[in-house]
């Protein structure tokens, strides 16, 4: 087993410029990564202080990323994308800031496609089909009111 590397207060600064610099963080995810490097204490704090004064680390940023991108890439809904924030203990504020990443209109056609699909390759009859169709889009993260309302448009009630 290899021994685990010492870092140095400059060089753990350096490491994880680079890993903010690769793609946006969270603050919870920089302060895991740098007690995983052996760094604790006043040091930690300095690094997350310059990690914050060099623009390395924003949350603002990383919330507004983070929902842009689940969203678009993983079409999740508007609840799904809150959880998550919420867990990488991402301030009220910044989930608000996010959730205006997120257009009206692409949100809609989002929460369509996602039923079409599932609707599509679901089996049985087409109450059936609508009601997993329906709860693929609810564990996505749709707003309930929101994915009943276009379920009922799916068998063309």
């Amino acid at each position: 087993m290899k021994p685990k590397k010492y870092y140095s207060k400059a060089e753990a600064l350096a490491a994880l410029q680079r890993y903010c610099a690769y793609q946006d963080r969270c603050h919870k995810e920089v302060r895991s990564k740098l007690l995983s490097l052996g760094i604790y204490g006043m040091d930690l704090e300095d690094i997350m202080v310059q990690l914050i004064e060099e623009k390395f680390l924003d949350e603002e940023r990383f919330a507004r990323s983070f929902a842009r991108g689940k969203f678009r890439m993983k079409l999740w809904g508007r609840r799904r994308i809150v959880q998550e924030l919420k867990k990488r203990d991402i301030s009220e504020y910044c989930i608000r800031k996010a959730l205006t990443e997120i257009d009206e209109e692409e949100y809609s056609e989002a929460l369509r496609q996602v039923l079409h699909k599932r609707f599509s390759l679901a089996s049985g009859n087409k109450y059936e089909r609508r009601k997993k169709a329906t709860e693929a889009a609810l564990r996505r993260g749709y707003e309930p009111e929101l994915v009943f309302e276009e379920g009922k448009k799916l068998i063309g009630e």
